[in-house]
């Protein structure tokens, strides 16, 4: 028996560049097919599917645009997250694209109406798909600027009644400092959602954390780069 039934895995944008320093690398993105996992994070996706869990994903876009550096670099903060929705659409695509090669069905559904290549989200059909056993992969954040992909992931979550969201990054787990930055950092085995915010952990943003505590939605941190 899966440890799971229903799960959200959140990935970052950053983590599908593997060794480039921009875009989409395609041998990062057919390592992550095969060696995504619910419980032990090394089975493929498709014996976690096959097995009985239901999985969703929200995907960001931080490989090909980010909107908090966008407005940061004097951009209308709000197109700034619009072009980030839209690098999360690309990363889905591709995402999709990638499981279907591997036998596995997914679907995309996008917060921001683009008809002419995935459905609208609709949790209905979104949670009807997961029941049937497909993947279901969140595009577009929560389509509306001022808002991360973590906060939609918690989002998502929420709306799809997952057990556990899954946060893979390029780092193992939670820090009291990025480690890339400050190879001093602690990690920590567990923490609570109101220490990370006291502490102004930067794994995920303050809305994200803040609404996993309040639907008592727990959160593993992982490294995608690790087998």
């Amino acid at each position: 028996m899966p440890a799971y039934k229903r799960v959200l895995l959140k990935l970052s944008g950053e983590a599908l560049m593997g060794d480039d320093a921009f875009g989409i690398n395609p041998v990062t993105i057919d390592s992550m097919v095969k060696e995504i996992a619910i419980d032990s994070m090394v089975k493929e996706i498709a014996d976690v599917v096959n097995s009985g869990v239901e999985l969703a994903i929200v995907i960001g876009g931080g490989n090909i645009f980010r909107g908090v550096a966008g407005g940061a670099a004097g951009m209308d903060r709000a197109t700034a997250d619009y072009m980030g929705m839209l690098a999360t659409m690309m990363n889905s695509l591709a995402l999709q694209d990638a499981l279907r090669q591997k036998g596995v069905e997914a679907r995309v559904q996008s917060a921001l109406r683009m008809d002419q290549v995935v459905e609208p989200y609709i949790r209905p059909r979104a949670i009807r798909a997961l029941s049937e056993g497909k993947v279901v992969i969140f595009a577009a954040g929560t389509g509306n600027p001022f808002f991360t992909t973590d906060t939609a992931a918690a989002l998502r979550g929420a709306e799809m009644g997952v057990e556990i969201m899954l946060k893979a990054t390029k780092v193992d787990g939670i820090y009291s400092a990025d480690p890339v930055k400050d190879p001093s950092a602690t990690l920590y085995k567990t923490i609570t959602f109101d220490e990370a915010l006291i502490k102004n952990l930067q794994v995920m943003d303050a809305t994200a954390f803040a609404l996993c505590r309040d639907r008592k939605l727990p959160i593993k941190v992982f490294s995608i780069l690790k087998p």
